[in-house]
């Protein structure tokens, strides 16, 4: 039997719907995808969107917020908005038979969200709350100063949730500003599961009524370029731990050269067969945990690799780290290596379009970063003819110059600092 299709059409003012029936009990994943989010701050509004995204569940149209609360809860429904670097996304999961009330919420949610003062202020300390609690997590410390140290000021830059002293000092008219904007970057609405012919009727009826002029998807989006910071930070924290992130920006999504990048992301870090769990955690005892980071990004993308190790083997733990990523750009992987990271991946990838909202989440990405239907099946069949060395070609494409965070006492950070500093890989970029 043949796999269900997507079916996209045009809905009234340019909003692109794409729906797939799937077998579930009774259920719709449905994803309002807005090209945007925290990548399009003004630099002066850092956090804008992630605002702006928390207040869309906060009331709109004719609902303030409790009538909303109470709408979606009554059905057992579930309602979020959250702002990435590349989007904002309303998500809803419902029964299929509540879809014709609830369908309407998500484009009235982005056209005409209620912005009152009180849910402003309410939003916004939560926010405020989330960042305090950043600031006190070395890890998050750690990933932040990497995030400077590899995009600087530029879009990237910064966490979505923003900077707290811009956080602060945003209006409503902020809002309204930004809010007049949501959709003009592009927008798609993507149904997922028991898709029912009255929820698509009371959809259009909505937007008929009441219009949200929206571009299309996939459109040219200028993201700048990345702008790397110092090869080398230091965050003094008196915990018992070193964290180290080490890591470099390489290319988009769509570039050739991500699919190679993340079957090393595979070998590297995914599962405890990974080559930096085995070397690191499990012979040599160096690392609490271990592990590999690369996003879906419609820019630069972020290959970050991260360990937490006892401050007293920091040195020994960044030699270790560097030792590896050096190996990785000197060595291509063996046949066995090789095979057991396109299983990962390929495993990754199934086990990533089993549910409903599973499903939309992937339609809405490859549909907002313009790729074709076909991106993901295309990716599986090229993961084949890749070679180890294919694959060390892309490492040394884009992985030849990485930085490195540090966060803990000071006694570690001093151990680790010198360990980088004496190191080949940091030696031979200073050449």
């Amino acid at each position: 039997m043949s796999e269900p299709c997507w079916i996209r059409r045009q809905l009234s003012g340019g909003l692109l719907l794409s729906c797939r029936e799937h077998r579930s009990p009774g259920l719709l994943a449905a994803r309002l995808w807005i090209a945007g989010g925290s990548s399009v701050d003004p630099s002066d509004q850092r956090g804008v969107h992630q605002l702006l995204a928390g207040l869309l569940t906060r009331g709109c149209g004719d609902l303030d917020a409790d009538g909303l609360a109470d709408l979606v809860e009554s059905r057992g429904a579930a309602l979020r908005a959250e702002a990435g670097e590349d989007s904002l996304v309303i998500s809803l999961k419902c029964a299929s038979e509540d879809a014709d009330v609830l369908l309407p919420l998500l484009v009235q949610m982005a056209s005409r969200p209620t912005l009152e003062p009180d849910q402003i202020a309410i939003e916004r300390q939560l926010n405020l709350q989330a960042l305090q609690r950043q600031r006190e997590d070395p890890f998050q410390l750690c990933h932040e100063s990497l995030r400077q140290q590899l995009y600087g000021e530029g879009p990237y830059g910064h966490d979505p949730l923003g900077v707290a002293d811009e956080l602060e000092q945003l209006q409503r008219t902020d809002l309204r500003d930004q809010l007049s904007l949501l959709g003009q970057r592009g927008a798609a609405l993507v149904l997922a599961g028991g898709v029912s012919q009255g929820a698509l009727e009371a959809l259009e009826t909505a937007i008929s009524r009441d219009p949200w002029p929206v571009s299309p998807p996939g459109q040219p989006l200028e993201l700048g370029a990345a702008s790397s910071g110092s090869p080398l930070a230091l965050i003094e924290e008196d915990t018992e731990q070193v964290v180290l992130m080490l890591g470099c920006t390489t290319v988009p999504l769509a570039d050739a050269d991500n699919l190679p990048l993340r079957l090393l992301q595979a070998h590297l870090g995914l599962g405890m067969s990974s080559r930096l769990f085995i070397t690191l955690r499990e012979e040599r005892g160096l690392a609490y945990d271990v592990g590999v980071h690369m996003p879906a990004r419609r820019g630069p993308t972020p290959f970050v690799w991260h360990l937490s190790t006892n401050a007293d083997r920091a040195a020994e733990a960044c030699t270790a780290l560097l030792d590896e990523w050096q190996r990785m750009l000197e060595q291509p992987l063996t046949d066995p290596e090789l095979t057991l990271a396109r299983a990962k991946y390929l495993g990754q990838e199934a086990m990533g379009r089993q549910t409903c909202g599973q499903l939309a989440d992937r339609e809405a990405l490859l549909l907002g970063f313009g790729l074709s239907t076909t991106f993901i099946d295309d990716c599986l069949a090229r993961a084949a003819a890749f070679s180890g060395v294919a694959l060390q070609q892309a490492a040394q494409r884009s992985l030849g110059s990485p930085r490195l965070s540090l966060c803990g006492p000071t006694d570690g950070l001093q151990a680790a600092a010198a360990a980088w500093n004496s190191h080949a890989l940091n030696r031979d970029r200073n050449a």
